[in-house]
């Protein structure tokens, strides 16, 4: 079991209840990242469903949550032979922190019947570069946890170069040698910087609300995250992240819509 498996682990407690502890190797300045928290309210999900994998994920943040025990709580809205309908709620010192709408399926290997390419091409992995280690007492335990590698300009704003468009790209693995699964896809759509640095916006961002779409099992190997915004308005932005396999397959899908918080004005 690898760091993350034991991170994420959810333990029965009854047919609706599971026990989980936050672990504070995921904080990004003390608020636990939003991809970790998914991955662990899904390891329950997906225990309590007759199907293997968590096809789609719809999840309300109500709170940011911080480390230490919490538990998950389900409730089964429909059940068929293809597809589980189940509601989570993540809960903490007795509020709810996650609400979730989560399908479960069971995936195939079936090759793809028609599929788009990525619409930014990456350069190799070894031409992209890793963000500076952050100070011990930023609290940004998260990036020991994973290693992303991103195309140059798109982490211009750290040299005040913003490219003036809301974007991200990177390669994403885990520090600890671990092959991707959909826990880990849970994680992944969540670990690029906020794509409104790349904008010239800078400040906490907090997801509001996050839907994903697990389209394969990806290969071993590194993940390519590619992230695009639409529209920054009001105080509000949404982004849009593909993450494609070292096969060259889209593996998951995401949108979220998220805030500008204290300091999200130009840099």
């Amino acid at each position: 079991m690898t760091k993350f498996d034991e991170a994420t682990q959810a333990i029965r407690v009854d047919a609706t209840t599971y026990d989980v502890c936050l672990d504070p190797g995921y904080s990004i300045g003390g608020p636990l990242n939003g991809g970790y928290l998914m991955a662990a309210l899904l390891r329950a999900v997906v225990d309590a469903s007759p199907h293997d994998h968590p096809v789609s994920t719809s999840v309300q943040f109500l709170r940011a949550a911080v480390p230490g025990p919490a538990r998950v709580r389900l409730e089964q809205v429909k059940t068929g032979r293809t597809a589980t309908v189940t509601r989570a709620t993540l809960v903490r010192d007795g509020q709810a922190h996650l609400d979730a709408l989560v399908t479960t399926a069971t995936l195939g290997d079936a090759e793809s019947t028609w599929s788009a390419t990525p619409a930014v091409p990456m350069p190799p992995v070894e031409e992209c570069v890793a963000l500076p280690e952050p100070k011990p007492e930023s609290g940004m335990t998260l990036s020991a946890r994973m290693e992303l590698r991103f195309d140059p300009p798109t982490i211009g704003w750290l040299h005040g170069e913003p490219t003036g468009r809301p974007e991200s790209r990177a390669y994403f693995r885990m520090a600890e040698p671990q092959d991707p699964d959909p826990f880990v896809l849970a994680l992944a759509v969540d670990a690029l910087p906020p794509v409104v640095f790349s904008a010239g916006s800078r400040g906490w961002a907090p997801t509001v609300e996050l839907t994903w779409h697990l389209r394969a099992l990806p290969a071993p190997g590194w993940l390519t995250l590619i992230g695009q915004g639409r529209l920054i308005r009001d105080g509000w932005f949404d982004e849009d992240v593909e993450v494609w396999d070292s096969a060259g397959r889209l593996v998951a899908q995401s949108r979220q819509l998220a805030r500008l918080g204290r300091g999200g004005g130009p840099a």
